[in-house]
């Protein structure tokens, strides 16, 4: 470094998961200009104008949750009790609840109302050490209100101390004015909602929802070549529920990500290695709907897919603002390992969104990282209900856990 750094993070254990945990003991950051200058012992650490003596604790990269329908308004604890009286996921959204339940509570509210119902959710994500986070639309159905998501969650990313990737999820159900008419409404969705948005600078990714009822393989692809038109990356809700196609799909179109995956194939799993796609796992979903098919773990090894692990924080089938929780829980429950639980929560949930500056430490990217108590890195996926971060460095700058 031919100048001094801002400010040295000094007296850290460090995981920078460039390779591995990359655990560099008695290590340091030196940061400038909100990115890291240097990453090292603490005995070659450079100068720096002020220094920050973390007194121990272990720094990693900051947490990135890849996959969140975060914003939205009302509540559905009905239908999870319904579930649990023997209601299946399909039965109760082609009866006019599910999606369309949150749909009817989103379109009400103000966007004054959407933002605050939904801050103390992001709050909780925060206190966890993310830094980084997908924010989804895809309970609005119509301009107006999908417009008012991402609004929402552009804002989020103005009152909190967090990135926000905007995600355009209006092809998540069939809403009742085009009931019957789905090819309709792709048409609508494609010829004026997208764009529209587009041209607003809100969205910075597309997704849908493929699926027996969500939408179809060839109504998913006429959405994706409008976004592939408009200049803007891809990903899918795919292989959830059953096998359709989809992960193939979203590889065709080099997609960022294939989503929840359950159901997912061998040429799945094989469209998913050649393009680069990241498979992103959500637990919470699988857990909340007492699902019992797994993703097929041995397979994406095998083939060397990234696996990344988000919480799918919605109000129907994944009610959970932790991310700790979700990677305990794909360690738990599909045997992931603790380290691959972590790098999927940040090296590989990064690549989900397209970001190659945060999710790992080291000199160029973002300084994004955050502090923990804890005695080795597995204990981030390790503990149930515990939270160790005890603080958070965003674009350089220190701040005490979001609470």
């Amino acid at each position: 470094m031919s100048e001094a750094a801002d400010v040295l993070y000094a007296n850290a254990r460090v995981a920078t998961l460039a390779d591995g945990y990359g655990i560099i003991e008695d290590g340091a950051v030196a940061v400038r200009a909100g990115r890291i200058a240097w990453v090292g012992t603490r005995a070659e650490a450079p100068p720096a104008v002020s220094t920050h003596d973390c007194g121990g604790l272990w720094l990693t990269p900051g947490l990135v949750d890849c996959h969140t329908h975060v914003v939205y308004a009302g509540n559905r604890s009905d239908e999870w009790e319904a579930r649990l009286n023997g209601a299946t996921y399909e039965d109760i959204a082609r009866a006019g609840g599910g999606i369309m339940s949150t749909v009817r509570a989103t379109r009400a509210a103000s966007e004054d109302e959407l933002l605050r119902a939904s801050l103390p959710r992001i709050r909780a994500l925060l206190a966890e050490g993310v830094t980084t986070l997908e924010i989804k639309s895809g309970y609005g159905l119509d301009l107006e209100t999908e417009a008012k998501m991402l609004r929402v969650a552009r804002r989020v990313g103005e009152l909190l101390p967090v990135d926000v990737c905007t995600t355009f999820l209006g092809a998540h159900a069939l809403p009742p004015e085009y009931a019957g008419r789905a090819d309709d409404y792709i048409d609508m969705l494609c010829g004026e909602m997208l764009p529209a948005l587009a041209a607003q600078r809100l969205v910075d990714a597309v997704d849908a929802f493929c699926e027996r009822i969500g939408f179809s393989h060839d109504q998913t692809a006429r959405v994706f070549d409008v976004a592939r038109r408009l200049g803007l990356p891809v990903k899918l809700h795919a292989e959830q529920l059953s096998d359709q196609g989809g992960a193939a799909l979203v590889a065709r179109y080099g997609g960022l990500s294939a989503d929840h995956l359950e159901w997912l194939s061998e040429e799945g799993v094989a469209a998913m290695a050649r393009a680069g796609t990241v498979a992103v796992l959500l637990p919470g979903a699988y857990y909340f709907l007492r699902e019992t098919r797994m993703p097929p773990l041995a397979q994406l090894r095998a083939a060397g897919v990234p696996i990344a692990v988000a919480t799918d924080c919605n109000p129907g089938t994944s009610p959970m603002t932790s991310l700790l929780l979700a990677m305990n829980m794909a360690c738990t429950l599909w045997r992931l390992t603790p380290l691959e639980a972590l790098r999927g929560a940040t090296v590989h949930a990064a690549r989900a969104l397209g970001l190659s500056d945060v999710g790992t430490l080291a000199p160029g990217q973002r300084a994004d990282f955050a502090f923990w108590d804890i005695a080795r890195p597995a204990d981030l996926a390790y503990a149930i209900g515990a939270n160790p971060c005890r603080g958070v460095v965003r674009a350089g700058v220190w701040r005490d856990r979001v609470s």
